[in-house]
């Protein structure tokens, strides 16, 4: 395992961070978990020498906290280092923080959090935040002890990521960044504005939700007319680490298998890896999949759940499908899933509130009358 430089922290972490959000597949807000096998596969990554470990207090219905926390017994807690997250939604006061951070520490059985994110900011939220408290009250949770870091992951346009990253003393932000991702949200602008500051980036969504993990047809031809074969996961991989300005690249695993191959491909990445024909490679990548990608919907579920009953995720996921993989929406699991439940885009009253709720600011609405014109069979 490659350890990296935490920014103006001082310390070091794994490149490979596990994340913590769909074990078993389950995207979050789901419950369904097979908790022995999470803790098993948390254990695996700890033991292969991750060190980072990322949760939230919403993922997987409330429950991840609880089964990292499990799995941290028996001397793991010792071993890593947590990140975890206040969510805005369900604070509006100190006392309610407070409540919080302390519900938060009794499921991950530990006294202290290392990473104490204000999770998913954009600039009204963080002004929110600050309406509240909430950088005093991170102040003196860091005095106490109960935290290490104060920090934020970031879902929201260029602009206000500058506003937030120069607007408090910061210890470490989460941002989405990967090859697709360049211009969008943080983008590379700002993963280079944080690292002249020397605050460390965590980065999630490195595979787009799992979408660059499996290259469609003209994809895959650019990788296998490459002279060096590398699997669409490892070049991804490779691409962020190839930034000096990233201390961690979050990963969602569900097999062991993807756990061993994630821990391979860390122990062969650093900064500065990528050679010129790499990066050409990259950019022309990702010329191929603006071709073909109808929605950039990363399957975060932040739209979730739509009053009118519509399961938006799936409807864009199979929309995807069919135009990256030429899946048959007949056979794709996700309209199965829009059939049984009744969740079709047929529901859609126009509303806006997932609009009002997408940290990629997707036209939602249009999106679901395209994507069903196509789907419907």
């Amino acid at each position: 395992m490659k350890y990296r430089e935490f920014g103006k922290l001082g310390i070091q972490g794994s490149a490979f961070g596990l994340g913590c959000m769909r074990f078993n597949g389950a995207a979050s807000g789901d419950s369904i978990i097979d908790e022995q096998k999470a803790i098993s596969l948390i254990r695996r990554a700890i033991d292969g020498g991750v060190t980072y470990l990322d949760t939230a207090y919403v993922y997987l219905d409330k429950t991840s906290e609880i089964v990292l926390g499990k799995a941290l017994q028996s001397g793991y807690r010792d071993r890593v280092t947590i990140a975890t997250k206040m969510p805005m939604e369900a604070v509006h006061n100190r006392e309610e923080m407070q409540a919080l951070l302390d519900e938060e520490l009794g499921k991950l059985q530990t006294d202290h959090i290392d990473f104490y994110l204000m999770h998913g900011i954009n600039r009204e939220k963080w002004e929110y935040f600050k309406t509240i408290g909430a950088p005093q009250f991170f102040d003196d949770m860091k005095r106490e002890g109960k935290i290490r870091y104060k920090c934020f992951s970031f879902h929201g346009p260029y602009e206000d990521f500058e506003f937030i990253l120069n607007d408090w003393d910061w210890d470490m932000v989460q941002i989405q960044y990967n090859f697709m991702d360049v211009e969008n949200q943080a983008g590379t602008k700002g993963l280079e504005l944080a690292g002249r500051l020397g605050i460390p980036v965590v980065i999630m969504e490195g595979l787009l939700g799992g979408r660059l993990a499996n290259a469609p047809e003209n994809v895959q031809a650019l990788y296998d007319a490459f002279p060096v074969k590398r699997s669409p996961v490892e070049w991804a991989f490779r691409w962020l680490c190839n930034h000096p300005q990233i201390a961690t690249v979050l990963s969602g695993c569900n097999e062991a298998e993807q756990i061993d191959d994630n821990l391979r491909i860390f122990d062969t990445v650093e900064p500065g890896i990528m050679s010129d024909d790499e990066l050409k490679l990259i950019d022309d990548v990702r010329a191929a999949y603006v071709s073909r990608t109808k929605i950039g919907c990363t399957g975060c579920r932040y739209c979730m759940p739509c009053p009118n009953g519509v399961d938006i995720p799936g409807v864009f996921a199979a929309w995807n499908n069919k135009s990256l993989y030429n899946a048959d929406p007949k056979h794709d699991w996700n309209m199965m899933m829009i059939r049984a439940n009744d969740a079709g885009a047929d529901r859609c009253i126009g509303c806006g509130a997932c609009e009002a709720a997408c940290p990629q600011h997707l036209g939602i609405i249009e999106g679901l009358q395209r994507a069903w014109e196509e789907l419907r069979v």
